[in-house]
């Protein structure tokens, strides 16, 4: 077999190889990931972070947020329910040279989100106002006003404040429905079918990259053959 041939077909291995996986990696019948979202002020609205807390370093004066809830994907993701307020939340909070003030509100979420056996803290929203570092994250500002925070392996933020007590970002499997139901009320028959267990559009746009890196690999191959 020429080198063309041999690179061909380990992309084409690669190729199903990938495919396999992203649908082994979507739950079945999932209905979304119960997990806390992160949010910045934007024009006194809230919008999803495009970056985790703890990467991001808002500029004093900034509002943030984080809610819990279950969520299918960043679109369909909860926001807090109290405004992104700098002005109300820090109000006492004066200047300090080598600081910075960030507004922060936490929402637990609603009793619906919670995990079995957990209630949401009933002062929720909170909100506090962080005084750090000039060169502070976001986690830097939850954690001085809403600890204990809980981690995971990876870092993904899991607990705030002690909520939840266990589990980070699980899925939560959507019933499978009676024969003979039908789709809910607003979702059409072809919608449904879409929400299958099929592959997110995440993974789907992961995977397209990886897929574009082989090919640029065959065709570097083909050029030196």
């Amino acid at each position: 077999m020429t080198r063309r041939g041999r690179a061909a077909g380990a992309l084409a291995t690669g190729t199903a190889g990938l495919l396999l996986a992203l649908g082994a990696a979507a739950p079945a019948q999932a209905a979304g990931y119960r997990y806390w979202s992160y949010w910045q002020a934007d024009a006194g609205k809230w919008t999803y972070a495009t970056q985790g807390p703890a990467t991001d370093r808002p500029a004093d004066g900034a509002a943030i947020g984080f809610r819990f809830a279950l969520s299918e994907d960043s679109a369909d993701a909860t926001r807090p329910t109290a405004a992104p307020d700098f002005g109300a939340v820090c109000a006492d909070v004066g200047k300090k040279a080598g600081t910075k003030r960030i507004a922060v509100v936490v929402d637990f979420g609603t009793p619906q989100d919670a995990p079995a056996g957990e209630t949401p803290p009933k002062d929720s929203p909170t909100t506090g106002c962080a005084r750090i570092a000039e060169s502070g994250t976001g986690a830097d500002a939850l954690a001085a006003v809403a600890a204990p925070l809980r981690y995971d392996s990876a870092a993904m933020l899991c607990g705030i404040a002690g909520y939840p007590r266990a589990g980070c970002g699980e899925a939560v499997a959507d019933p499978a429905p009676a024969t003979g139901a039908t789709a809910s009320p607003g979702t059409s028959p072809a919608a449904a079918e879409e929400d299958g267990d099929g592959p997110s559009l995440g993974l789907l746009v992961g995977g397209g990259a990886v897929l574009a890196l082989g090919a640029a690999a065959v065709w570097k191959s083909r050029r030196r053959a």
